[in-house]
């Protein structure tokens, strides 16, 4: 019997297509991943899937519509957005409305496999009852690569990856450098230069969105939060986290409620009218 930690993700699809091609774009997917397309485009009552994935040619307010009310009835499980028609606009618009993941159409091989190690390491975390950061960030183009500032990312790339996995334990900069074949000032003013911010500044965000992600998404005891995301003293903690949040942790799951709250009801006039204003700037 598969365990629930080794089991295929589960994956929901909408076919909002004006072609019905997402079967096509679905086979991309059926050799890693349990994939199951809606009827009529309707949630199914109970629905626990792992991912839902809504699939647009051209994007149409309807369909825009329907995701976010996907999004509002739906709020635990994440949404990838595939679309062929694409546009700054329509990117920036799928970020602020929370979408995990936007993919433009064809697929590359890069592409997906991205895609799917991101999707892999999102979904043992929830089933662990986790929620991280998870770095999906789409494969950067070859004249970024070319940079200075690129290569030096690159000196520190295992580093990082090991930063971004370890940064609620003890991490010790000293043995980071050496790691890297460096002293502790090269190691240091490396690490501020590819990443605009000190090492200590850069373990202390990484634990603090942390916590504000257990805040928003949990039930969590805020002392224990605290402990979770790395801090040892629950009373630095919450000194930090008012530092850089400028609010107390309690004032900050308060406010999370309260927006949750207010998100309830349905779609405003004003929300129809912007995404109507999105499809025409995509037909222009």
């Amino acid at each position: 019997m598969t365990s629930n930690l080794t089991r295929r993700p589960s994956l929901l699809w909408f076919d909002l297509t004006h072609d019905r091609s997402t079967k096509g774009l679905i086979a991309q997917f059926e050799d890693t991943c349990d994939c199951k397309l809606t009827k009529n485009s309707v949630l199914p009552h109970g629905e626990q899937a792992d991912m839902i994935c809504i699939h647009f040619d051209r994007p149409d307010t309807p369909g825009l519509r329907l995701l976010l009310e996907i999004k509002r009835t739906t709020p635990t499980i994440p949404i990838t957005m595939f679309t062929v028609q694409h546009s700054e606009e329509l990117a920036v618009w799928a970020m602020r409305s929370s979408v995990w993941e936007y993919m433009v159409l064809p697929l590359s091989a890069t592409e997906r496999k991205r895609y799917l190690l991101a999707l892999e390491q999102l979904c043992e975390l929830r089933r662990n009852g986790k929620t991280s950061l998870i770095d999906h960030s789409p494969t950067l183009p070859d004249s970024i690569r070319l940079t200075s500032g690129h290569q030096k990312h690159q000196a520190l790339s295992h580093i990082m990856l090991y930063i971004d996995q370890h940064f609620r334990d003890s991490i010790d900069q000293r043995d980071l450098a050496k790691r890297c074949g460096m002293t502790t000032f090269r190691f240091s003013r490396l690490f501020k230069e590819a990443n605009g911010v000190g090492f200590t500044d850069y373990v202390l965000d990484k634990r603090m969105n942390f916590a504000k992600q257990l805040l928003d998404n949990s039930q969590m005891p805020i002392t224990s939060i605290g402990y979770e995301a790395g801090f040892k003293d629950p009373s630095y903690f919450a000194r930090a986290f008012k530092q850089f949040v400028n609010c107390t942790p309690s004032e900050y799951r308060l406010t999370c409620q309260l927006r949750a709250v207010a998100a309830q009801p349905a779609l405003e006039d004003t929300t129809v009218e912007a995404l109507e204003s999105l499809v025409q700037s995509l037909g222009s």
